[in-house]
């Protein structure tokens, strides 16, 4: 295979190996090893990106300045109009991700962003009619918690793959390394974006739902009175004491002595993201709520997928952005 070098005589240079474009075309590439295709390509890229460093730094400058005034943006928009900021990053959440698979014909994605897109429709056309079902609370919140639960579990699954593949464990069960490798990415993908956007919306429905019911309001006082046996969340009588085992779900009391139901105070703080109380809004401990060391990753796993948003909502943006500034500068 020929290689690429230059010469220098006379102070003019001259490229030997491939001399000629045409030469070069005239290779036929399917003769050739991967790794020898890979040289070829490499060759020519270094070839036609050489003489171009103090463009390739100003492009990176722009990236950077890019990111960094994005970010201050972004972060003055959600502290000083929270609401619509987290409109449009759920919207992003959902449609960017489709753009992309859609272009690259993933179907598995499709068709499992298509079931979960028809369910939980319905589930948030429940949650905003009014008046509010008295069976709506609770079909809301269990539905945005077994899928919390799922996301979590198909997350830890896929890294947990990911990690086997990378020590090798793959090779006992005879699997390749890409196989593998792409399985377990695949897994951690849809774990943690399912997670991220089934946390956006239980959170919508989490105000919408306990606005309705009049126990809890974003700003100022409750407009209804809480009595000791309804549940402040869904507004539904308490069946089981506290200090009862329940056959289906229990009774949770938090630091400010109200009470819930299980489900409902779990969808609220966990999914929902709502870390007080939705009567008298006092913070939420949730490390003593939940006294299982089990259940604690949960809280942890929560918090990873407020950071991820960002990359997943607003970085394919923001790369977007750069490219047309390139492009309108006439960088390449």
């Amino acid at each position: 295979m020929a290689g690429v070098f230059e010469v220098e005589v006379n102070g003019v240079e001259h490229d030997h190996g491939l001399e000629h474009q045409n030469e070069a075309d005239q290779f036929d590439l399917s003769k050739l090893s991967p790794e020898e295709k890979w040289r070829m390509e490499h060759a020519r890229m270094h070839a036609k990106h050489r003489g171009h460093e103090a463009m390739h730094a100003e492009m990176v400058l722009i990236l950077i300045v890019t990111l960094v005034v994005a970010q201050l943006i972004l972060v003055q928009w959600k502290q000083r109009h929270p609401k619509s900021y987290n409109l449009v990053t759920l919207f992003q959440m959902w449609i960017v991700p489709l753009y992309f698979t859609t272009k690259l014909h993933w179907w598995r994605f499709l068709t499992t962003w298509f079931i979960f897109s028809v369910i939980t429709a319905y589930v948030s056309f429940r949650a905003t009619r009014k008046p509010l079902s008295c069976t709506t609370p609770r079909l809301v919140y269990k539905w945005f918690l077994l899928l919390y639960k799922i996301s979590y579990a198909t997350g830890i699954i896929g890294y947990s793959v990911v990690m086997f593949t990378l020590f090798g464990i793959n090779l006992i069960f005879r699997i390749k390394p890409e196989d593998a490798m792409d399985f377990g990415v695949s897994l951690l993908f849809y774990g943690l974006y399912y997670g991220v956007l089934g946390r956006d919306f239980a959170e919508m429905c989490a105000d919408f739902m306990a606005s309705t019911v009049g126990y809890y309001s974003a700003s100022g006082m409750p407009t209804k009175h809480l009595s000791d046996s309804i549940c402040a969340v869904c507004g539904q009588p308490i069946l089981v004491d506290v200090s009862e085992e329940g056959i289906i779900e229990n009774t949770y009391r938090l630091s400010c002595n109200h009470v819930f139901h299980e489900f409902c105070i779990r969808g609220w703080c966990i999914v929902g993201k709502k870390q007080m109380c939705p009567y008298c809004k006092e913070k939420v401990d949730l490390k003593r709520m939940f006294s299982n060391p089990w259940e604690r990753p949960h809280v942890m796993y929560g918090q990873l997928l407020d950071w991820l948003r960002y990359l997943v909502a607003w970085q394919p943006v923001i790369i977007g952005f750069v490219q047309g500034i390139n492009y309108v500068l006439g960088l390449e």
